[in-house]
């Protein structure tokens, strides 16, 4: 499919992609004019949500940059249509676009805390922190309706599982109850990541995501619940947000998270085509200096995928960035290492069927 025929030439309000190019795997997506009228324009693109039942759902990796070996997905795709997402190529191996596609055609698995029950359920199983919202977010909008995070959350409280949760939506504060008990054992952390404090810039860039000034009120209740809270300020990106790296932090710290993180915009496959049509489109000016910069800290590429330099890349911009946050979180009390959470209270709830359900 050519670059004209993979722009979509509709109304895109609250959508960040501008393009639904195919992606690496679908190979049924090449126009062709068999002679017949053509279908009527859209004049908007809808959210599509489609089931699937999952067959497992734990899923591990072995990648020394992640603090975290083991993770799950509630959802495939995110509405919140962050441009900036490195999630966006996982769209192509379901053989749908990481552009639009990925912002529009959701996939929600309704399974996955029976899937979660039986896998932690079974005897082989070794516990140790669960990270959730790594991939798409789990508390984005479908969320609302289906309800598939909470309940997930539900399992791991019923077995005492520790869980480390990263996510942009305030629909995390419905599930305070939850994560306030969690807390209470050492067995929650949530991150939430603002990116700008700009409510323009966010809305363009992130455009279903809350407002930068909501995300922040949502540390300021987790914390009141007694639920540590970091700030994420992620990712950074060059020549765009790094200028607002002490503020994100100092209202992070004001609102109550106890730590942070950073990471550098990362564009890895599609995102990085993906990036650049929305920089020319939204910020003309800025766009050269932006992928200089990055450039600059991956050996003239878009993108170092190697691990130790894809986080945060490498060179003296990159150690200016590294070395103003680290001073940032030392003036502000904010931890940059977050304690361990426990795996000693994990225990396997008695069940119907099992012999001491008998007593």
């Amino acid at each position: 499919m050519d670059q004209s025929s993979s722009q979509i030439p509709i109304r895109r309000k609250t959508r960040a992609a501008l393009s639904n190019a195919s992606g690496r795997f679908d190979l049924a997506r090449e126009a062709v004019d068999d002679g017949w009228y053509a279908e009527p324009e859209a004049t908007s693109v809808v959210t599509e949500i489609r089931e699937e039942v999952a067959r497992s759902l734990i899923s591990y990796n072995r990648s020394p940059d992640l603090p975290f070996d083991r993770s799950i997905n509630p959802y495939r795709g995110c509405e919140h249509g962050c441009i900036y997402c490195f999630a966006r190529p996982s769209h192509a191996y379901l053989g749908l676009s990481p552009g639009l596609d990925f912002e529009t055609r959701l996939i929600a698995r309704p399974n996955a805390p029976e899937v979660l029950r039986k896998e932690l359920s079974a005897r082989s199983y070794k516990v140790a922190t669960l990270a959730i919202g790594t991939n798409t977010d789990p508390y984005q909008p479908c969320e609302r309706d289906f309800g598939i995070m909470r309940a997930c959350l539900e399992v791991l409280q019923e077995f005492n599982h520790p869980v480390a949760i990263v996510t942009k939506g305030t629909l995390v504060e419905r599930d305070m109850d939850i994560l306030a008990d969690m807390a209470t054992r050492g067995l929650v952390r949530v991150g939430v990541s603002v990116t700008t404090l700009d409510p323009d810039l966010s809305r363009r860039m992130e455009p279903r995501v809350p407002a930068p000034a909501r995300r922040l009120a949502t540390i300021r209740r987790l914390s009141a619940a007694g639920i540590p809270v970091r700030i994420m300020t992620s990712p950074l990106v060059p020549g765009l947000t790094d200028h607002e790296l002490e503020a994100l932090l100092a209202a992070g710290a004001e609102a109550g998270a106890d730590a942070a993180s950073w990471i550098m915009l990362r564009l890895p496959r599609e995102v990085s085509a993906l990036w650049q049509d929305w920089l020319r489109e939204h910020e003309p000016d800025r766009a050269e200096k932006v992928m200089a910069r990055l450039r600059e800290m991956h050996g003239g590429r878009d993108y170092d995928p190697r691990w130790g330099q894809r986080m945060r890349g490498e060179g003296t911009y990159a150690t200016l960035i590294a070395q103003r946050f680290k001073l940032a979180c030392r003036r502000l009390g904010l931890s940059e290492k977050s304690p361990a959470l426990r795996c000693d209270l994990f225990a396997r709830p008695v069940q119907a069927g099992d012999q001491l359900a008998l007593f």
